[in-house]
């Protein structure tokens, strides 16, 4: 009876026995982690994702790392510029652990050691740039901070993926004085533009004024031309009226030196009645004497043209010499 009582204790304690050292051996590893195995308290190898297997009481599981993405907000922190202007900054830090064995026996606490280095570089660079740089080339910022972050945490199996600036908040004078000079700025750029603008409409009504007196000069200059080249019909009109009548004066024409002298003569009384400057105009001629003129340019230019009767000989005195009527 003892016996049998003591045999199945032994079972059942095999049995547990083996429980436990299947559950100790067989191990199953979540996707995006990777566990390290320890051999008498030694790392020895890793276990990828899924089904792992180590030898029981001799190996065991040291740490379980996420080889995932992650993000830290780094906590809001006082930083002071090159030329001591003291600003707040909000960041966050993405990282990925590529090397699990490094990332759990190279540094202690992880997590803690990439925050305190991203807080210590940002003062570093941030007390490296002057306000304006560093409010106008927050890219430039996280360049450099990647750059730095990611030569001081390859040591530990990490790679710096991404670091950014979230915010930087400088003091509310610096604030105050900002918003000012950005708004004077933009009243000089109004005031350049608006006198841009007056320049540029100047300079068009000059051009137009220019221009306008260019077609003036140039209508002048049409106009004089065709003046002159009128005056000169004219002074070759009469040139050559002058030359017929001296032709036919030569010739003994006495008609045609008549026509000439009449024509003249009522030109000059044409004259004289229309002068502006006149309100009462005396004439010297009879009626009869200008009846006597008109009569014998009628004559002159039948003579002149052959038409009616012949003309009477001229005495070759001005119309208005001479007895009464004919």
């Amino acid at each position: 009876m003892d016996l049998s009582v003591g045999v199945s204790v032994a079972a059942v304690v095999l049995v547990a026995l083996v429980v436990v050292t299947l559950a100790i051996g067989i191990n199953i590893v979540p996707q995006g982690h990777v566990y390290t195995v320890e051999r008498f308290g030694k790392y020895h190898r890793s276990l990828e994702s899924g089904l792992g297997l180590i030898a029981p009481y001799v190996e065991r599981i040291g740490r379980r790392v996420n080889v995932m993405e992650q993000v830290i907000d780094v906590p809001s922190q006082e930083a002071f510029t090159r030329d001591n202007a003291g600003v707040r900054i909000d960041a966050v830090v993405f990282y990925q652990v590529l090397d699990a064995a490094r990332a759990s026996y190279e540094v202690s606490k992880l997590e803690v050691a990439v925050m305190t280095l991203t807080m210590t570089n940002i003062r570093t660079v941030v007390g490296s740039m002057d306000l304006d740089q560093l409010l106008s080339h927050r890219d430039e910022i996280n360049e450099r901070l990647l750059r730095v972050m990611d030569a001081a945490a390859s040591p530990w199996g990490v790679k710096m993926t991404r670091i950014e600036i979230k915010d930087i908040v400088p003091p509310a004078d610096l604030a105050g004085a900002m918003a000012r000079q950005m708004k004077a700025e933009r009243e000089k750029r109004a005031s350049v533009l608006e006198a841009e603008g007056h320049r540029q409409a100047e300079i068009l009504r000059a051009e137009g004024r220019k221009q306008s007196a260019i077609l003036e000069a140039e209508g002048r200059k049409e106009a004089a031309f065709r003046d002159a080249e009128a005056r000169e019909r004219g002074a070759e009109a009469e040139a050559r009226a002058t030359q017929l009548v001296s032709e036919a004066i030569a010739k003994g024409d006495i008609a045609a030196a008549n026509f000439l002298v009449a024509e003249k003569y009522v030109e000059a009384v044409k004259a004289i009645a229309t002068a502006p400057n006149q309100r009462v105009v005396v004439v010297p001629i009879e009626a009869a004497a200008l009846a006597g003129t008109l009569g014998g340019i009628a004559e002159i230019t039948r003579s002149v043209f052959g038409e009616g009767a012949p003309a009477r000989k001229s005495s070759g005195l001005p119309p208005n010499v001479g007895g009464g009527a004919r």
